[in-house]
């Protein structure tokens, strides 16, 4: 069965590392703690550390109701989307009516790991199964150069801030490391990036690099043999991202509900192959839904190594 188009719940989606996911976004668009060059949501617009209540809970609440009464086969239920979900403090009381009304589902948590050095932003998200933290940089030229943040944030905070989670954390952590060629991929920042996540003492640390558009065009994908150099700076936890071939399998929709995709496009650019897989729906189905959309101009396509992606406009 296909979703239908909600503002706050998204896909189920094919996720690298969370395999079908469904989203869960608890912000307004582009809000965010970082304007990470590579970010595939495109440019932050509200570039803040302030945590307030973007999206009510309940909002947030009636949409998951809707979606998971249908018990949808699914391996993680992910915060994730337009920006920093620990920005909301809505986010631990979804986590709670989450765990009472669908304990079957496992909860994840996409997060920059930026705010962590906030004690009632580590409380927020106790009760997350995994949490994926992103770690880019440590030196502040490089931080400053890569993650664009807000001016109130500096690096070696973040770092104390993720070492402090680790200790209350009982649940996976883990932490990606997005690698930028001719930024962050010096031996110099790549000895830095080692040392720190020794002393946070993650379970996973994911090599990960451009799978779709990043915010600036410049921003290009490593060569095989450069990530594995750069893997060899970290231990045997570490790993190389790759992408999931998981989908949900056929959809009994005969017609495309063209709001859903465009929804599924909005948040990040995807490939006529991520949308079989987040819909279930035919090739030839999906071909005529993406046609109407870019004659409508509400999306448009880009070539990239990995294929044609559709972005919205």
């Amino acid at each position: 069965m296909t979703s239908k188009s909600y503002k706050h719940v998204f896909g189920p989606v094919p996720s690298r590392r969370l395999g079908m996911s469904l989203g869960v976004d608890l912000l307004v668009p582009k809000t965010c703690s970082l304007d990470c060059v590579y970010c595939e949501s495109g440019k932050t617009t509200a570039l803040t550390i302030e945590r307030k209540e973007y999206i009510p809970a309940d909002n947030i609440i009636a949409e998951l109701d809707d979606h998971l009464r249908f018990k949808p086969q699914l391996d993680h239920v992910t915060f994730s989307g337009w920006g920093e979900p620990v920005l909301s403090p809505a986010l631990p009381k979804v986590v709670s009516y989450l765990k009472n009304r669908y304990p079957f589902y496992k909860i994840a948590l996409l997060t920059n790991g930026t705010l962590f050095f906030l004690e009632q932003a580590r409380k927020d998200v106790l009760d997350v199964d995994l949490i994926i933290a992103s770690l880019d940089a440590v030196s502040q030229e490089v931080f400053k150069r890569l993650n664009r943040p807000h001016p109130s944030l500096d690096p070696d905070r973040i770092i104390q801030g993720l070492v402090d989670l680790r200790k209350e954390f009982n649940h996976e952590l883990w932490l990606e490391i997005f690698i930028v060629p001719g930024v962050n991929d010096t031996d110099k920042e790549l000895r830095l990036l080692s040392k720190s996540v020794k002393h946070i003492g993650a379970d996973k640390i994911q090599i990960n690099s451009l799978d779709r558009p990043g915010t600036e065009s410049w921003v290009k994908k490593p060569e095989k043999s450069d990530l594995e150099r750069i893997q060899s700076y970290f231990d045997c936890h570490s790993y190389i991202g790759t992408e999931t071939n998981r989908g949900v399998g056929a959809s009994h929709q005969s017609v495309p509900d063209e709001s859903l995709i465009f929804n599924l496009i909005k948040r990040r650019p995807c490939t006529l192959a991520d949308l079989m897989k987040s819909t279930g729906l035919s090739k030839e189905n999906l071909e005529e839904s993406l046609e109407r959309l870019v004659s409508d101009h509400k999306i448009y396509s880009e070539v990239m190594e990995r294929g044609l992606f559709y972005k919205s406009i």
